[in-house]
């Protein structure tokens, strides 16, 4: 596979150096990509470059991803309008073990494959590095009209940052230069790889290797992804979409890709998946014929969701689904963990009953009208229960004054009311 080749048709290349894919054509190249550990899992926002590397290493190349234990401490200027707060090192040190660990389902980091990826962390070979060595060893090569030149700076310095730009702040191009010369150094890393906001910080890195011991190494990157409407991609009204359940459940995960507009599911299955070009082709041309059925969305919600999470979370995600949209059963709500039963129904109107009327038992009608106003009057809820309108935890309700207990809650908590096809109800016990 050629990986330059790979990255294009996909829509995954924005920049590149000449001579980079002569070079990734001659050899097995040595390649690296920077991760920010500033939390202690990624986003979807990250998800491109990830990508980046597992494609580098499907098609035959070394990947390193590098978490920025050092550069994390101090926060990078590009594509940011202000300073970021600086992490300690037990912070820091969490967060890439939590990185890895995710890593690890994108990346062959166990075999014994000559092209295995590796982790690295910037703090190993920065920790003991005084101001004075650097400045000596590493900052004579650089000029600040250099630095100066670069537009993550300039638009720092021309009046967009309230707070201007810091001193720390502007060394971060320094440290990431050296970085990528102390991978070449050690490692034979000639390629470093990044999102399209990364150029003047990778190129200053390829212009220090060149000026300190004439190595001439190479840079690549993938276009910012975008939503078709201009809008940030991966954001939502509840922040990030995060690649841990503890932070984004599977079933909210799997609902983000499968809610995806037509003309952003065509380019995102080609960017966030593993699928060929032969395939994805043919999805599209079946999408694009009965774009009703979702053939792209629901493709790509499976393969992401697979890839992130796991098959198991992938068909939990697509029965609570079912739940909201099908005809699923009483079973299949019931093994809703409660996480996922408030995610499925979140926006529905939420009524608290009394837990200790339930111990005793109550009337269906003197329930849902009384004591929670899901139906406007007994006469109105009779009606609908004698047509089969009304499911109770998604099981028809046969008779308008049926005995609700405690042994009708789910996860001891919940009763789903259903009145008609599309109204839903959750009442909590409190």
């Amino acid at each position: 596979m050629n990986f330059v080749e790979e990255l294009r048709w996909r829509g995954m290349l924005n920049d590149m150096m000449p001579g980079t894919e002569e070079l990734l054509n001659k050899e097995q190249v040595t390649a690296y990509l920077g991760i920010d550990p500033t939390a202690d899992s990624l986003h979807i926002g990250h998800l491109c470059g990830v990508m980046m590397l597992r494609h580098l290493q499907r098609c035959g190349h070394k990947p390193l991803a590098l978490v920025g234990g050092a550069t994390g401490m101090i926060g990078d200027p590009s594509g940011k309008s202000a300073e970021r707060n600086l992490l300690d090192e037990a912070t820091l040190y969490h967060n890439q073990e939590c990185i890895k660990q995710q890593l690890a389902k994108f990346l062959d980091f166990e075999s014994d494959a000559p092209n295995r990826a590796e982790l690295v962390n910037n703090y190993e070979w920065m920790k003991n590095f005084t101001f004075l060595d650097f400045a000596r060893e590493v900052g004579k090569h650089i000029t600040v009209n250099y630095m100066m030149a670069k537009d993550s700076v300039k638009r720092r310095l021309n009046g967009e940052a309230r707070d201007g730009l810091s001193f720390t702040e502007f060394t971060y191009q320094l440290l990431q230069g050296y970085d990528f010369l102390h991978l070449y150094e050690t490692k034979g890393c000639k390629l470093q790889m990044g999102g399209s906001d990364q150029w003047g910080n990778i190129t200053t890195g390829a212009e220090l290797i060149r000026r300190t011991n004439g190595g001439e190494v190479f840079a690549l990157t993938c276009p910012l992804i975008t939503k078709a409407d201009g809008g940030k991609f991966g954001k939502t009204e509840s922040g990030n979409i995060w690649l841990d359940a503890r932070y984004t459940s599977p079933y909210k995960f799997y609902q983000f890709w499968l809610n995806v507009s037509d003309s952003d599911a065509e380019r995102y299955i080609k960017i966030f998946t593993s699928i060929g070009k032969e395939e994805i082709d043919a999805l599209i041309a079946e999408h694009r014929e009965n774009p009703h059925l979702r053939v792209l969305q629901k493709r790509l919600a499976k393969e992401v969701t697979i890839m992130v999470h796991s098959e198991d979370d992938y068909n939990a995600a697509v029965d609570a689904s079912n739940i909201l949209f099908g005809n699923a059963t009483s079973e299949a709500l019931r093994k809703l963990d409660e996480d996922t039963l408030l995610a499925v129904f979140e926006g529905v109107p939420q009524f608290e009953i009394s837990r200790d009327a339930l111990a005793e038992g109550v009337k269906a009608v003197d329930l849902f009208v009384d004591n929670a106003a899901v139906f406007a009057s007994k006469g109105e809820m009779r009606k609908l229960v004698q047509g089969g309108g009304v499911s109770l935890n998604k099981e028809k309700l046969t008779a308008f004054d049926q005995t609700i207990t405690v042994a009708d809650l789910l996860d001891e908590k919940y009763l789903l009311v259903q009145r008609g096809k599309k109204n839903y109800y959750l009442l909590i016990a409190k």
